[in-house]
């Protein structure tokens, strides 16, 4: 991509060009905008796409559109770009990726114990007095290792001694807190556990020991998060910086990964909705509170619902945890860990019990929701399957997806076509694009870690399958999940065209959108991911240095992010390399 083409395209936003067989509607009014020159995904005969109120109304050959356009239309001459169908993320979480509020206390993701304590002190340099401390960024192998003298709480309560501090593994689904922090959440040694979460201990003294596992630390964080100042615009604020990014790599659709409403994230939302300020269509998924009655949270989904498609929030799922992940030894399994840090839980957890699942899906059926559900190991996939076919025995027929799905028994495999369920991976980590799971191995045994993360396994029978990013564990960019789940080979999918279908159509399928959105057709949503190479010509290893030059959602530019950089270089003369 070089500055003339780029140039060549900033002017064509602003002026028109002279001017297969072509698919199109009558056109009862000229079109908003007609793109040309364009390769199109899925229509290899044309090169001409027209949009008018947002949809798509014409796909053909350039010398056929002029019905469509008059001295008011926006004519872009893409130069032969790549024009794909809008990507859908069908679980990232853009909300909080790009977020302040999360706090801006940053650890090494790869020190140990003792390394982390100069962090600890540049953060404490942003504590107020009184006000909570939040950070992220340690493993959990790191500070609970055998090899240090002393425990986390110890070393974390020298250095805040009286701040409340919670910092979040990047999984989110660890916390490391200080004394102040469970003092405040009324956490002692001998307090019960929530469901879906464990409050460590030393297994020696009994004595806490500062971290705090799934659902035990969210009720930690929640506390932190709602005691913010500011909270509403610093919310508002990373909401905005999240659909930014998202918007420059091409994502037209996101499902959210969890919306936590009783931290005012839904009012959030519903203002940048108001201001029209949302980038991206969103399928928000309420959290499911393990620890609330059932009653109370059905009571306000109701107040929430939407499933109108006319505009671009929808609150139709909900987001519900069966378990947690491997490395806390909650993801929940059928089979014993081989090693733990829960020695109480040798099978795992569960943050909604199975024998309840069942029937909180009965009443979000009758409410109008369906569910993404969080399952890892193979024993909450099986037990949410099993509450799947339960509704699905009732006439359930609404959407729903279980995503993660790291480890599934065969006898599984299967049930996701039989029960129309959607399987949603991520794969944009390297680790998983060459199948490197060694670091699983100490909790499930070489055995069960080489059977990982394997898509190809349910893509061959026939179900649903989905690519996600769930940013920011794994990278946003959808063309490095689509790469990668390639590259996975006899595990991953089969070719190009299935990888695209998973990060579009398919992942439309699983929001309940499909016939909105999720491919170039006409009638459908104008949608668009424009690239700068055709990346169905691509080897493998270059999909991912492929760019995204432009982001259409509904017909409108939502983002020209290689545009705007040429813009800044020109106008500004502060570029020293070509683009």
């Amino acid at each position: 991509m070089n500055k003339v083409y780029l140039l060549a395209l900033i002017a064509s936003l602003t002026m028109g060009t002279t001017s297969c067989k072509a698919e199109s509607t009558k056109p009862a009014e000229p079109a908003d905008m007609i793109m040309t020159n364009a390769v199109i995904y899925g229509h290899r005969d044309a090169d001409t796409l027209a949009v008018y109120d947002g949809n798509i109304v014409y796909i053909g050959s350039e010398n056929g559109v002029d019905a469509y356009r008059n001295t008011q239309t926006q004519m872009i001459d893409l130069e032969q770009a790549f024009v794909m169908p809008g990507f859908i993320d069908n679980h990232n979480h853009v909300f909080e990726a790009a977020s302040a509020a999360g706090g801006n206390c940053e650890l090494n993701m790869d020190a140990s114990l003792a390394e982390q304590v100069p962090y600890l002190k540049a953060c404490r340099n942003l504590a107020k007095e009184n006000e909570w401390l939040m950070g992220y960024g340690f493993s959990v192998d790191s500070v609970l290792s055998e090899e240090n003298d002393t425990s986390p709480l110890e070393v974390i309560d020298r250095i805040f001694p009286d701040t409340p501090v919670v910092i979040m593994e990047q999984t989110s689904h660890s916390m490391w807190v200080n004394s102040e922090a469970l003092k405040r959440a009324g956490i002692t040694k001998d307090s019960s556990e929530p469901q879906g979460g464990k409050i460590l201990k030393d297994q020696d003294t009994g004595e806490l020991n500062g971290i705090l596992f799934d659902n035990a630390g969210d009720l930690v964080m929640e506390m932190a998060w709602n005691s913010l100042e500011n909270q509403f615009d610093t919310s508002y604020d990373g909401l905005m910086t999240g659909l930014e990014i998202a918007a420059t790599h091409g994502i037209t659709t996101i499902g959210d990964g969890r919306l936590y409403w009783k931290r005012g994230w839904y009012e959030v939302w519903q203002a940048a909705a108001k201001e029209g300020a949302l980038t991206a269509r969103v399928s928000l998924r309420p959290w499911i509170y393990p620890t609330d009655s059932m009653d109370s949270q059905l009571t306000y989904l109701k107040t929430i619902h939407s499933d109108d498609k006319s505009g671009l929030l929808l609150v139709d799922q909900v987001k519900m945890y069966s378990d947690g992940i491997f490395i806390n030894g909650t993801a929940k399994l059928l089979k014993p860990y081989i090693d733990t840090y829960i020695a109480d839980e040798p099978f795992g957890i569960n943050y909604i019990a199975p024998q309840q699942m069942p029937s909180w899906l009965d009443k979000l059926n009758q409410i109008g929701f369906g569910a993404h559900i969080h399952a890892i190991g193979d024993g909450a996939i099986r037990e949410s399957l099993n509450a799947i076919e339960y509704v699905r025995s009732k006439g359930a027929t609404r959407p729903y997806t279980l995503t993660h799905l790291e480890l599934v028994n065969p006898r599984d495999v299967p049930r996701f076509v039989k029960l129309d369920v959607t399987a949603d991976f991520q794969v944009g980590s390297d680790y998983i694009a060459h199948h490197d799971h060694s670091w699983a191995e100490p909790f499930l045994g070489a055995e069960r870690s080489s059977f990982l993360m394997n898509l190809k396994a349910i893509f061959d029978t026939g179900a649903n399958v989905t690519l996600s990013s769930d940013w920011n564990v794994h990278d946003i960019n959808p063309l490095v999940g689509i790469a990668y789940s390639i590259k996975m080979g006899a595990t991953g999918l089969p070719d190009i065209d299935s990888a695209i279908d998973s990060y579009t159509i398919n992942a439309a399928t699983s929001l309940g959108i499909g016939e909105i959105t999720g491919s170039i057709d006409l009638g459908k949503s104008a949608d668009f991911a424009i690239i700068d190479k055709n990346i169905t010509r691509l080897p493998i290893e270059e999909i991912v240095y492929a760019e995204v030059i432009m982001t259409v959602l509904r017909g409108k530019l939502s983002s020209m992010p290689m545009i705007i950089n040429l813009v800044a270089c020109t106008v500004f003369t502060i570029c020293l390399h070509t683009i």
